[in-house]
């Protein structure tokens, strides 16, 4: 019995220790398989936003953008693309080289577009300001009863359009046209306002002392300086209905 008990022992003993030592080694294994797992999602690039594209003003298309860890990218191939660009390599840099917005873009600064030139914003202010002072010596003649006779208005007449010659030569621009042309109208119903006073002195009609007050061309030549003052000083192009 001795005998038997004694060779039964080791047996047992030798089993519980193979069990010991195959545990740890299955623990281990599991426990390399979660932190690998952990290492591989860690790892994962966020994806990108779908529909994230890149433009330029001024160039037609496209370009997608990457975004990983927060920040955005774009390939350097699709920017010369989007852009008619060239790329030049050299060992330690790259170079882009840009086309020019193909013809009919949008500009880069709208404004521009609208800006009067500075020899033409000069001259249209002066001829404003000369056809103020007609306007004011007109009023004074009629609100004093002075004589509004062909040789007094003729002298306004001839500085006013000279100077307007002077403004038309000097627009180099759409925008200087476009306010050429309001300038223009203001100078013609100045004049028309004059002739209808010059023909009704000729006429010998009496001329109340406040026929300017209720005078509907009056109040649109007024009205018209004043607009076309603001937008002289201003610099920038914009249609004034009260002047058409």
């Amino acid at each position: 019995m001795c005998d038997g008990a004694a060779f039964r022992r080791p047996s047992t003993c030798n089993q519980s220790q193979n069990m010991s030592a195959t545990c740890p080694r299955k623990s281990l294994v599991l426990t390399l398989l979660i932190v690998q797992a952990g290492l591989a999602f860690s790892q994962t690039p966020p994806k990108e936003p779908k529909g994230t594209t890149l433009v330029l003003k001024g160039y037609s298309g496209q370009a997608q953008v990457l975004q990983v860890n927060g920040k955005s990218y774009v390939e350097i191939e699709s920017l010369a693309r989007l852009t008619n660009g060239s790329l030049s390599f050299q060992p330690n840099q790259i170079t882009l080289t840009l086309a020019a917005p193909a013809a009919g873009s949008a500009p880069a600064n709208p404004a521009a577009t609208t800006a009067l030139s500075k020899q033409f914003q000069a001259a249209a202010i002066e001829e404003l300001s000369l056809i103020r002072e007609w306007r004011a010596a007109l009023l004074n003649a009629i609100e004093n009863n002075y004589p509004v006779t062909e040789d007094w208005a003729a002298a306004y007449r001839r500085n006013t359009r000279s100077k307007l010659t002077l403004a038309g030569a000097a627009a180099s621009r759409d925008s200087d046209r476009e306010v050429f042309a309001l300038v223009t109208n203001e100078f013609n119903n100045m004049k028309k306002l004059n002739d209808q006073y010059v023909a009704m002195h000729k006429d010998l009609a009496y001329i109340s002392p406040d026929s300017l007050d209720n005078d509907a061309l009056n109040q649109q030549v007024l009205n018209c300086a004043r607009e076309l003052a603001s937008l002289a000083a201003g610099g920038q192009s914009q249609d004034v209905p009260v002047c058409h």
